[in-house]
């Protein structure tokens, strides 16, 4: 079982409540669907940190070419690094119990309960990423290095593809027991991946920011 809490308002956000607060019969709903989730969850995370090195415009190199690295061109990464001498990589799930959840709830017809426990495992896997990105950045801080907002695969113009640089990376499967498909999606399905540039420069570090997404003016679900 596990303690982290998970905020109901991200909860109603991903289950499309703007401007409109849900009934009590909802809210009933998601409290018992947080409550059996945070029984069945692990919480499992990887995390290594990266010299990070800019060869060239829009281009980013982490890790050392002479042992293990990820070139990466990405306009919109390279604006979030650009200064960064370090990155953070890492992994992070709250492991197949909402996957199990849902395929019950589907199963025998509870649809609704399947979109609450959808909806909870997604604000509950970023609740637990913003954990350890506290903790990436309390350990960095001490060597005085600041963090800048996380970024994940396939976010802007930073490709999926670049999953399996992680993987290889932060050799995932073995840490962390997720695992990526032919088609780079990841089980248990609430996982997630990002970097954290590092700077010796202080610079605002939102975890929940949305500013670095190129669907911001459009996704159902920006805040």
């Amino acid at each position: 079982m596990t303690s982290i809490q998970v905020p109901e308002k991200e909860i109603f956000r991903y289950l499309g409540y703007r401007g409109v607060a849900p009934d009590e019969q909802v809210k009933d709903l998601v409290q018992q669907c947080v409550s059996e989730l945070q029984a069945r969850s692990q919480l499992r995370s990887v995390s290594r940190v990266y010299p990070l090195t800019f060869p060239g415009e829009n281009e980013l190199l982490v890790g050392n070419e002479q042992t293990d690295c990820m070139h990466i061109h990405s306009a919109n990464l390279y604006k979030n690094m650009k200064g960064c001498e370090k990155a953070a990589m890492f992994a992070a799930t709250i492991g197949q119990g909402v996957d199990l959840l849902i395929r019950r709830a589907e199963a025998s017809g509870a649809m609704t309960a399947a979109a609450v426990y959808q909806a909870a495992g997604a604000a509950m896997v970023e609740a637990w990423c913003d954990e350890v990105n506290r903790n990436i950045i309390g350990k960095e801080k001490a060597e005085g290095l600041y963090a800048r907002p996380r970024f994940s695969p396939g976010y802007g113009d930073f490709a999926l593809e670049h999953q399996h640089d992680f993987f290889r990376m932060l050799d995932i499967t073995r840490n962390t027991a997720i695992s990526l498909s032919d088609t780079l999606l990841m089980s248990p399905s609430k996982s997630v991946t990002a970097i954290i540039g590092l700077s010796r420069q202080q610079e605002p570090c939102i975890l929940q920011g949305c500013e670095e997404c190129a669907s911001r003016k459009t996704c159902a679900f920006r805040r």
